[in-house]
């Protein structure tokens, strides 16, 4: 039954997308970049990238885990992969961070959070993202992925380097 001038209902809030799988295709988006461009993870093909999915910009384990990669870039670089940090704080907050700590790579703003939906690591009730890696290879295929259940926790870098050169 209708009443006549009540408001209505809410809408169902949108289902959130299976997590990716390893060795399935990654799922492809654009974003906003702290370069000032827009990135298409697909254009990057040829080139494995590591997906770094982090709460928000500004916070302490978010800073360290930051600092750490910003000190073992090289170590990155050598192994061939693309880091791509990735939030839900507008590019304007993330441009503030990446000059505020120096850091070596550019961020992406999930701020409209589709990405983190598409991968399945958005906190709805929190609205950030969870804490989450995905490594993909030059074919765009998962290779290895690992989501936080806690957003204070984190992987450090000597862990993502044996995922690095354990699935690459």
């Amino acid at each position: 039954m209708t009443v006549v001038g009540a408001p209505a209902p809410a809408p169902a809030p949108t289902p959130a997308s299976p997590s990716p799988s390893v060795g399935e295709i990654a799922p492809d988006f654009t974003l906003a970049s702290t370069a000032g461009e827009k990135l298409t993870l697909s254009s990057l093909r040829g080139k494995p990238v590591l997906l770094a999915f982090f709460p928000l910009a500004f916070t302490s384990t978010c800073t360290a885990e930051f600092c750490e990669m910003r000190d073992d870039h090289d170590h990155f670089e050598s192994r061939g992969v693309i880091v791509l940090p990735i939030s839900v704080d507008s590019t304007y907050s993330l441009k503030e961070y990446k000059a505020k700590h120096d850091f070596r790579v550019d961020f992406l703003s999930d701020f409209r959070r589709e990405v983190s939906r598409l991968y399945d690591v958005l906190l709805e009730d929190r609205y950030f993202s969870k804490r989450a890696y995905f490594l993909i290879d030059r074919d765009g295929i998962i290779r290895w992925k690992h989501v936080e259940e806690n957003a204070s926790h984190r992987r450090d870098d000597a862990q993502l380097f044996a995922a690095i050169d354990a699935a690459l």
